[in-house]
């Protein structure tokens, strides 16, 4: 029938290959491969008897009957996703989904949700763990913790209130760590004879090793001994091991800190630009779970 609808698979696809331009990125979000969202793309082009991309050697364009497809597209399956997400939400009343980058949720949050949830024995929690918040689907979640860097680090769509109003930076590692390697004795012996963890993610590139001294007025040169990785969690599990020394936010780490499993490997520290911050998705209905949270986080920590 030439009246029915391509599959929501294709149009999911070209919704996404559209927004990227590349079916490539549109793949990594879909958990497809490159091939097979071409082959999705194809199969609605053959549909509609239409081609809805330029192929160019510098990559994809839109035609204009792409440009127009995609914006009804988008808005449809942006509609199909916030009512879908509403039924839920009143199919289960008392469920409350957080978002989270994993770093938070396991080091932070877990640690307090006990006492939400002795003040609150009704709710059921969901965590939903996304390490950058700007790939957040707003239609799958409730309320979102994260860093948030004013103008830099600023997620569409959501609104932020600060958990952590002050918080500081410092040097840390594990006690671990020290008995192996020794003391570190200053700032310039630091980058010289010991092993620093480094963040290669541009999500967390707001604050560097090499900010971090060059803001204290400490001199700063290369490292000449790093673990790197794309994950802040994996390094901070590595510190704890006693692997190497990590740029640590204090309040967020205060637990590991009072129970001894990181200590100081200097005594600087500087004032963090990022607060750790609630996200609420603008334009929502506030459920009685997420007022719940909202006044419990904002009033507590």
């Amino acid at each position: 029938m030439r009246d029915a609808l391509p599959p929501l698979t294709s149009l999911s696809a070209f919704e996404a290959a559209a927004r990227y331009c590349s079916f490539t990125q549109a793949g990594s979000e879909l958990n497809l491969s490159q091939s097979a969202v071409s082959r999705q793309i194809k199969r609605l082009e053959a549909d509609l008897g239409r081609l809805l991309f330029e192929r160019h050697y510098e990559g994809l364009r839109l035609t204009p009957a792409g440009e127009q497809y995609f914006r009804v597209v988008q808005g449809l399956l942006r509609e199909l996703r916030d009512e879908t997400a509403r039924l839920r939400r009143r199919g289960d009343d008392r469920q409350l989904t957080l978002a989270s980058s994993p770093t938070i949720a396991s080091i932070w949050l877990a640690r307090q949700l006990p006492d939400f949830q002795r003040a609150y024995p009704d709710i059921e929690i969901r965590i939903l763990t996304v390490e950058d918040p700007r790939r957040l689907d707003l239609a799958e979640f409730d309320l979102g913790i994260y860093y948030r860097v004013p103008n830099e680090v600023d997620p569409p769509g959501l609104l932020a209130d600060a958990i952590f109003e002050h918080e500081m930076v410092s040097a840390v590692c594990s006690p671990i760590y020290l008995e192996r390697h020794g003391k570190v004795i200053d700032a310039k012996q630091l980058l010289t004879s010991h092993n620093l963890m480094v963040v290669e993610d541009h999500y967390h590139d707001w604050l560097t090793w090499e900010t971090w001294y060059r803001e204290l007025d400490l001199d700063w040169q290369a490292p000449l001994h790093t673990l790197r990785a794309n994950s802040f969690q994996l390094l901070m599990n590595a510190t704890l091991a006693g692997q190497g020394v990590t740029l640590g936010w204090m309040r967020l780490l205060s637990a590991e800190l009072d129970q001894g499993n990181l200590v100081q490997a200097l005594p600087y520290t500087l004032p963090s630009k990022g607060s750790l911050s609630l996200l609420t998705p603008e334009h929502r209905h506030l459920t009685d779970p997420m007022r719940a949270f909202r006044h419990w986080v904002l009033s507590t920590s």
